[in-house]
């Protein structure tokens, strides 16, 4: 009686672990977004030299029917995404673009001082667009105008850029 007990719970635990992994393949499957393999796209944004302190970078298909990639630029360095967190971008030619704004706070500050520290939604808006700057040359905002362009391929890839004066 034993031994066909300790078979049953043997076989139990066979069937439990099938049934577990089939379920983990399926989860697995229909986590396809439909999008395509993405490889890794990585690197640094310089301007006269220097780290980008923050800002965004835009991978746009040269081509029809692709798909953009784009990630935030921190201390220089970026990584692309595409429909996810740093889930890199799909193989093709990119135009690339780069911005980044410098906002100069002063005169939101002011504007907070008349109402005693409190801000309306307008005020800020309108500090904004008044006070920010490109830190960048702005022709490099948009890919069709920056003239940097990569190539993404089926691996790692490393783009750096050094944005000229």
């Amino acid at each position: 009686m034993c031994q066909i007990l300790g078979s049953w719970k043997g076989a139990a635990r066979v069937a439990l672990l099938l049934s577990w992994t089939s379920s983990l393949v399926l989860v697995l499957g229909c986590s396809d977004d439909g999008l395509g393999s993405r490889y890794s796209v990585t690197g640094t944004v310089t301007h006269k030299g220097q780290p980008v302190e923050s800002g965004q970078i835009t991978f746009t298909p040269a081509e029809p029917g692709g798909r953009a990639a784009t990630g935030p630029i921190q201390k220089g360095r970026y990584t692309l995404s595409t429909n996810g967190t740093n889930d890199g971008a799909l193989p093709g030619n990119y135009k690339v673009g780069i911005s980044s704004r410098v906002i100069d706070l002063s005169k939101f500050e002011k504007n907070t001082e008349k109402t005693g520290g409190l801000a309306r939604q307008d005020d800020v808006v309108k500090a904004y667009k008044e006070a920010s700057k490109g830190a960048i040359p702005a022709k490099f905002e948009i890919g069709e105008t920056s003239g940097l362009t990569a190539k993404v391929e089926a691996k790692s890839n490393t783009f750096d850029f050094n944005i000229p004066d």
